[in-house]
C-alpha cells in the first residue's frame, strides 16, 4: 500500500511539474516584456510611397529592424538573415518584415524598394521625417543616431537588434544581436527562429 502511494505522488509531482513548465514564461535569451508596450499611431510611408499606420502592425507577429540603404553590412547581412527567419516561420506564423530606415534625407521611397526587393519584395521598407520617426524608434526600444553633416556620404549609427510587435501592435520582445570579436554585432538566425516560436506560442491570443 505504502508503495502504491508513494507511486500516486510521483506521478502527482510530475503532472504539477509539467503543468507548470508548460505555463511558464518562455526561457529565452531575448528580452520579453510580460506585458507588451503598445505603439501609439504614426504616419510613415513604405516603398511604394503608400501611407503607414500602426494599422500595419495589426492581425499578424512583426519583427522590425533598423538600417539605411548606405549601411556596409550590418543592414544587408541581418536582412539576409531575417529573410532565412522568414521562410522559416511564415508557413506556420502570420508575419511581416519591417526594415525602418533611419536616413530618410538619402532612402527615398524607389530607393528603399529597389535594396528590399533584392531581399525579399514582400518586405515592408517604411520611413518619413525625423520628426515622426524617432518616436516610433523609441517606443520599439531601439536607437538610432545621425550627424548633420553636409556631406553626401555619412554614416548613421543604429541598434542592431530585432524588435518583435505582436498582433496589436505592441512590442513583445527585443532580439538581441552576437557580439563576435572582429565581426559585426549580428542576430542569429537559428536563435531567433526557435525564440520567436517560444515567445509566439506562449503570448498567443
Amino acid at each position: 500500500m505504502k508503495q502504491l502511494w508513494l507511486g500516486l505522488i510521483v506521478v502527482f509531482v510530475l503532472f504539477l511539474s509539467a503543468c507548470s513548465n508548460e505555463n511558464s514564461p518562455p526561457d529565452v535569451d531575448a528580452l520579453v516584456y510580460e506585458n507588451a508596450k503598445p505603439l501609439s499611431d504614426f504616419t510613415l510611408n513604405d516603398q511604394r510611397g503608400e501611407l503607414v499606420t500602426k494599422q500595419q502592425f495589426l492581425g499578424q507577429w512583426n519583427l522590425v529592424f533598423l538600417g539605411y540603404t548606405s549601411c556596409p553590412d550590418i543592414c544587408p547581412l541581418t536582412l539576409a538573415k531575417l529573410n532565412a527567419v522568414y521562410k522559416n516561420l511564415q508557413a506556420d506564423y502570420p508575419l511581416q518584415i519591417w526594415f525602418l530606415s533611419v536616413d530618410p534625407k538619402r532612402d527615398t521611397p524607389a530607393k528603399r524598394k529597389q535594396y528590399i526587393d533584392y531581399f525579399n519584395p514582400d518586405f515592408l521598407a517604411v520611413s518619413g521625417e525625423h520628426k515622426h520617426l524617432f518616436p516610433v524608434v523609441r517606443e520599439l526600444g531601439l536607437i538610432y543616431a545621425i550627424s548633420d553633416s553636409s556631406e553626401s556620404e555619412y554614416a548613421v549609427d543604429h541598434s542592431a537588434s530585432v524588435a518583435m510587435v505582436d498582433q496589436n501592435g505592441a512590442v513583445r520582445a527585443i532580439f538581441k544581436p552576437e557580439f563576435k570579436q572582429g565581426s559585426v554585432p549580428l542576430i542569429n538566425a537559428t536563435t531567433l527562429t526557435k525564440e520567436f516560436k517560444k515567445i509566439a506560442d506562449y503570448y498567443k491570443d
